[in-house]
């Protein structure tokens, strides 16, 4: 079976390597099946952000293809979303929350102002701000914040949904809800998702798969089903045995490459 997104031979060179630039990227193969949920970690600085943004059409490689659903990628893709890590920064602070959401879909030519705000309250239902709905980003918290931002994201019924490490910018309680809440919208809906995270545990409770990358030039040092039971819960979950000997192994294999 052909892989929905496949990242095939990807180099990235920033510069001239050979007059002192930077070779982030060193042959990086890649598949996701469609409605996967694989996680990518590695070393800070070994080009994940990188590798995501070739993925999404945003930068293009050196060297290598990469394809989504058997087309190659040579722009930002329609049915593509891509959910940055600076979600602060992606909201409209002119903008309302419902607004902010509907904004995803406006440009539809099936959907006028009023559909398309209809169309917003049913995905910031889902992420649990209804009542928030008339209040600007700055006006509610970081952790409210990013779920406006994955709303936004999901009501634009994305094939495929990449995220840049999403929740590393709130607090170690309103990440776990986050987490929880993705996966629940990811089991509605079952979009191809790709998720760049430094954070090991949350690559493993997330994922069906995780990719391991090196430091850099990057290579894929291993890449591996998880294996765990769905749904998923984080008090049981994070005591399964197989959770805990996945994250054992995978932090023994960064720590060793990073100070190795």
């Amino acid at each position: 079976m052909r892989a929905h997104l496949q990242l095939t031979g990807i180099r990235k060179s920033f510069g001239d390597a050979a007059a002192g630039g930077t070779l982030a990227l060193s042959g990086i193969d890649l598949a996701v099946d469609e409605g996967e949920f694989q996680a990518v970690v590695g070393p800070s600085g070994c080009g994940k952000s990188t590798l995501l943004q070739i993925a999404a059409g945003l930068i293009a490689p050196s060297a290598g293809t990469a394809t989504l659903g058997g087309i190659p990628v040579t722009a930002p893709p329609a049915e593509l979303v891509y959910l940055f890590q600076q979600y602060s920064k992606s909201l409209f602070p002119w903008r309302t929350v419902l607004d902010n959401v509907a904004f995803a879909v406006e440009h539809r030519p099936d959907m006028g102002r009023a559909a398309a705000r209809e169309h917003g309250r049913r995905f910031i239902g889902m992420v649990g701000l209804t009542e928030f709905a008339e209040r600007y980003p700055w006006q509610i918290s970081g952790g409210m914040q990013q779920r406006v931002a994955i709303a936004r994201a999901l009501a634009a019924e994305p094939r495929v949904l990449l995220m840049d490490e999403p929740f590393s910018s709130v607090d170690a309680l309103t990440r776990m809800e986050l987490q929880s809440l993705l996966l629940e919208l990811w089991e509605k809906q079952r979009f191809t998702a790709v998720l760049v995270t430094h954070d090991v545990d949350e690559a493993v409770f997330l994922a069906d798969r995780v990719a391991v990358l090196s430091a850099r030039p990057s290579t894929v040092l291993r890449s591996f089903p998880t294996g765990l039971a769905r749904p998923r819960d984080h008090l049981a979950t994070r005591e399964d045995k197989r959770f805990l000997g996945l994250r054992h192994e995978l932090l023994a294999m960064l720590l060793k490459k990073t100070h190795g």
